[in-house]
């Protein structure tokens, strides 16, 4: 187990050390890229200040006839899609320091499908979890995360995303969105200035929602 990174059932991909980031022009870059694309941001709004939350859902999965919901596959749609996720990520979102997905095959192929590296915890609570329960598993990441991916399930990550965001600092065309649907494959963008151990219900604000296409 990695000291200072997130517990869980299983850990892949750590040694120990922070993974080796893009250069800080290249970080830069890409905060500028994310307040171009998502409505409402400023540079000010993603920097070395705030911690970065990451709330992905899921691609678009299969239904095969006899297989359980957890072992249900991506269907070929949502092959297609987690990969538009990773790419948007790495274009626009700063770099991932580590990840908390879901034991459910189609939250692990989501993952592999989006490319991200960063070290990860597969745990069997966030498949079929509650806000709350996924707050506490945020709550164990170490200080030295600056930005943290959690790949689940809906209505959790609605749900969580709406809950977490104190509503005067947030982007309220992105609520909105995120009221009406939390489409398969899409991103909430949150920034906290809390350390991951003190972070509560409306302790962080939302900042985007980008669902790819």
């Amino acid at each position: 187990m990695c000291a200072g990174k997130p517990t869980g059932a299983e850990t892949t991909d750590c040694d120990g050390n922070r993974p080796a980031g893009p250069p800080e022009t290249v970080v830069s870059a890409n905060r500028a890229a994310l307040c171009s694309t998502l409505p409402g941001l400023t540079v000010d709004t993603v920097t070395d200040r705030y911690r970065t939350l990451l709330l992905l859902r899921h691609a678009k999965s299969d239904y095969p006839t006899g297989v359980a919901d957890h072992e249900r596959p991506l269907a070929p749609r949502g092959k297609r899609e987690a990969g538009l996720a990773g790419d948007w990520l790495r274009a626009n979102a700063p770099a991932i320091d580590a990840v908390l997905c879901s034991t459910a095959t189609r939250t692990r192929e989501t993952l592999a499908r989006t490319r991200v590296e960063a070290p990860v915890d597969y745990l069997d609570r966030l498949y079929d979890a509650t806000p709350g329960a996924v707050i506490e598993e945020i709550n164990r990441v170490g200080p030295d995360v600056e930005t943290l991916l959690v790949i689940g399930h809906e209505p959790t990550m609605s749900a969580l995303a709406l809950g977490l965001a104190a509503a005067e600092d947030s982007n309220n065309t992105a609520a909105e969105r995120i009221s009406t649907k939390f489409p398969t494959s899409a991103i909430a963008v949150l920034r906290t200035g809390e350390p991951w151990d003190q972070l509560t219900l409306s302790g962080a604000a939302l900042v985007g929602f980008h669902v790819p296409r």
